[in-house]
């Protein structure tokens, strides 16, 4: 892999670590292990993923987190234990991706993969928030799948094509700001300021 398709990969795993952090590691470790995608020899400290305490405790996560989210409000919950988990976890796996000879590549690696990490992590917190709003079960449950195949196909793009599956990655997260901000403003129209205090005058 050239720098562009290891700076892809490692884009999409942190990106993907702020949805869904332990599918993004249980799905890593489970190719390393069954040898489905190589690891050239500045990758091969992701063998630590295909570790089977690691591949067991992920595992579990990766099912307990697909039942919580599916939760109302309990999906927020979890959001918000695992606030910092998710950042440091993209953080770390963008750090074993990138060259480790170099300390200024560690370093860039570190913070960018934690900022991408937080950023996915607090989009889809906040909307999901937003969603726990509506007054039926089923907007939960939808969103939530849509999240889980969403993540599922493009862990498989990124260990395929890096640089495409960052570039989905980065456009599925934009139009989820965007979405989240043209919510807000919707909101803003719907109930704005003092307009209680007008409607009592």
């Amino acid at each position: 892999m050239g720098i562009i398709e290891l700076l892809g990969l490692a884009a999409s795993l942190s990106l993907l670590s702020g949805w869904r952090f332990y599918l993004t590691i249980f799905a890593t470790g489970l190719a390393m292990h069954f040898d489905i995608v190589p690891l050239p020899e500045n990758l091969q400290m992701l063998n630590v993923l295909a570790n089977p305490w690691v591949l067991g405790i992920s595992a579990v996560g990766a099912i307990a987190e697909f039942f919580a989210d599916k939760i109302a409000w309990l999906d927020s919950i979890w959001d918000g234990l695992h606030t910092l988990v998710r950042p440091v976890g993209g953080a770390m796996l963008a750090l074993a991706i990138i060259d480790s000879s170099d300390p200024t590549w560690q370093v860039v690696a570190f913070l960018l993969g934690g900022g991408a990490a937080f950023a996915s992590h607090a989009t889809k917190a906040s909307a999901r928030a937003a969603v726990n709003t509506s007054p039926e079960p089923f907007s939960n449950v939808i969103v939530s799948s849509i999240e889980d195949v969403t993540t599922g196909g493009l862990l498989i793009l990124a260990f395929a094509n890096p640089v495409a599956a960052m570039l989905i990655a980065l456009t599925l997260m934009v139009l989820a700001i965007w979405g989240l901000w043209a919510g807000y403003r919707a909101f803003r129209r719907a109930f704005p300021k003092g307009g209680a205090t007008q409607s009592e005058r």
